[in-house]
């Protein structure tokens, strides 16, 4: 938030951090369904290969608006709403195999025959399900900041303070909590993110837009060990936030050197949440591997 109390543009802090952009213009949202549930997700346009990009875990498709407006017009970008989160709806079924099929349900809804994936987090969990399950639906795979031996306990904060969000009057009380739990983020990116997991309500207030009732964290962390199976059979990038304690080097290069095809890019001055600390960089190394 600025002095006034306002949140910074989506393309003031793209240029802020580093971003070098051509269109300032905001995604088309579209909503489309799979077994009963509306789901919603941005298209930034683009032509050359479609990409399908999934958030974490108490995110929502906005985590990706910096990397996708560097990235625009190198590729046709998509970013997903997991159901739960952001404009999609709640439900009663979060595993990892239904959010899959979303996935795939969206490149049905587009007309994309193969796609390329790229998820953060809980999102690189579901795109692996994807990837194993749609083997010819899914012609690459990027893992950002998740590999089997994930640093779970590193987490606890975090996982504490998104448990206790609610109705707030104003959004600087939520973003002053945030920069608590992690100094070192970029207060007004932190403005941004809080200003997307939040709608306003008619009488003034803010109330959390994402599912409050706790993720299935031992069948999350189950799957995440189940990674280098379900991801043999695509060319695999997978980016470590270079200050990450979730995802440690060696972990990573575990990872990396279980992988038929893998290889790893570590993005330095970022931590888990790498597409908001430093996307330019992230946008580099996504280019590279996903318009190869």
């Amino acid at each position: 938030m600025d002095e006034h109390g306002r949140v910074p543009s989506m393309t003031d802090l793209a240029v802020a951090l580093g971003v070098q952009f051509r269109d300032p213009a905001r995604p088309f949202g579209f909503s489309y369904s799979r077994a009963g549930c509306r789901l919603h997700a941005y298209d930034w346009g683009g032509t050359g290969p479609e990409v399908l990009l999934l958030h974490g875990g108490g995110l929502t498709s906005h985590t990706w608006d910096y990397v996708c407006l560097g990235l625009r017009g190198a590729a046709r970008l998509i970013a997903v709403d997991l159901r739960g989160h952001g404009d999609s709806g709640w439900s009663d079924d979060y595993r990892i195999a239904t959010m899959a099929e979303d996935v795939i349900a969206a490149a049905d809804h587009l007309g994309f025959d193969r796609v390329r994936l790229v998820g953060m987090s809980l999102g690189g969990v579901v795109a692996a399900h994807a990837a194993d399950t749609h083997p010819d639906r899914v012609d690459r795979l990027v893992l950002v900041d998740v590999a089997p031996g994930v640093d779970f306990e590193s987490t606890g904060r975090m996982r504490e303070f998104m448990a206790g969000l609610g109705r707030v009057a104003g959004l600087d009380t939520v973003v002053d909590a945030a920069m608590r739990v992690s100094p070192r983020a970029h207060r007004a990116s932190v403005a941004y993110r809080m200003s997307t997991l939040f709608r306003r309500e008619p009488g003034g207030d803010w109330v959390p837009k994402n599912d409050p009732r706790p993720p299935d964290f031992p069948a999350i962390l189950a799957a995440i060990e189940q990674l280098a199976l379900r991801v043999s059979k695509v060319p695999v990038l997978l980016v470590r936030g270079g200050r990450s304690r979730v995802l440690s080097q060696s972990t990573a290069e575990r990872l990396v050197g279980q992988l038929p095809d893998g290889e790893l890019v570590v993005v330095p001055d970022a931590g888990h949440i790498v597409q908001e600390d430093n996307p330019a960089a992230l946008i580099a190394a996504l280019r590279t591997f996903l318009t190869r």
